[in-house]
């Protein structure tokens, strides 16, 4: 009687205790206090440089948030998009989806530099990614999460990963799909991760099918709305122009909020890969509903799908390395 009574006071005791934002990876785990001991200050001083280069730039805060997604879709969240070309190693930076297109190194340089004096060593590219992209979702107005830490960082990239992997802005809604399930991840989480493009901006060359022809018949998109239409038209034309940049969100560009979902059933989504979630799957676009209508709901979903994407097949333990220059490898 008093082994299952001190059995059914362990069992209240562990329901009562609070849950750890831990995620379970091969060979390891990912958690949030992951450096409280190792580098105390790692999360303020990427936090601290995040809001300097905002603050210069707007725009930043979009473009290190993609850089993070376009990290993890190849190899997993480790950073390999980082990588210079050196040697054997072709830079994922010279892909289809980043060339030209790709911004905001020199910031996670800054970034690295600031932590290698703090601690050497210490703190991983991949981390520094996570982080500088919850980090510039907080400074536009978005929600916050605690980012699972301990990530490592590879030593190789992959080109052909990055130009396979990651969806393209013309793409079919199947298509994107499928690349998304191929990273774990599911049709609520590809809706509201769609969600980040309630900032930034997209290039002329990226969306100018839609303008003029969508299906190869010389048609325009008949899912823009057509005055939107044409007034892209006045600085995208059929040919040239090609890096003019445009909102994604031309109601709120610089702040996080649910006006994308807003946009997307005006049918005044900028790139085809947006509106489609509307018009091209049920499930999708009963989600763009829901969200253009709760804004607190988006957030809270965004934030666990950027939780989700983050543990991407990381590297953790004595897999990779923690690169001292976000640009190369170590040599030892």
């Amino acid at each position: 009687m008093a082994k299952a009574m001190s059995f059914l006071i362990i069992l209240f005791l562990l329901a009562l205790a609070p849950l750890c934002l831990c995620l379970k990876t091969y060979g390891g785990y990912l958690y949030p206090q992951f450096y409280d001991h190792s580098c105390p200050k790692a999360q303020e001083i990427v936090k601290s440089v995040v809001a300097k280069a905002v603050a210069r730039e707007p725009r930043m805060a979009a473009s290190l948030l993609r850089l993070h997604f376009h990290d993890c879709f190849v190899k997993g969240c480790d950073a390999s998009l980082l990588l210079d070309s050196s040697g054997s190693i072709i830079s994922e930076k010279m892909s289809l989806p980043n060339r030209n297109s790709a911004r905001g190194f020199e910031v996670l340089d800054e970034i690295k530099s600031a932590l290698e004096k703090e601690c050497p060593a210490t703190v991983s590219c991949a981390d520094i990614l996570a982080l500088a992209a919850r980090d510039s979702t907080v400074l536009t107005g978005g929600p916050t999460w605690e980012v699972p830490l301990g990530r490592r960082d590879s030593r190789g990239a992959s080109l052909s990963g990055s130009n396979n992997n990651i969806p393209a802005p013309n793409s079919k809604f199947q298509t994107i799909l499928t690349k998304f399930k191929l990273q774990g991840l599911d049709i609520v989480d590809l809706v509201a991760l769609s969600g980040s493009h309630t900032i930034g901006n997209s290039r002329c060359a990226s969306f100018r099918q839609r303008l003029y022809n969508q299906t190869g018949n010389g048609l325009p998109d008949l899912t823009l709305e057509q005055s939107y239409a044409a007034h892209l038209r006045t600085r995208c034309p059929r040919s040239g122009e090609d890096q003019n940049l445009f909102f994604l969100d031309f109601v709120s560009p610089t702040k996080f909020d649910n006006f994308y979902f807003k946009d997307l059933l005006a049918y005044e989504g900028l790139l085809s890969s947006d509106q489609i979630l509307l018009t091209q799957n049920a499930q999708s676009m009963e989600l763009v509903k829901q969200y253009a209508e709760n804004n607190e709901l988006f957030f809270q979903q965004f934030a666990k799908s950027m939780i989700k994407m983050g543990n991407i097949s990381p590297l953790t333990d004595t897999r990779g390395e923690i690169r001292k220059n976000c640009r190369k490898i170590n040599t030892y």
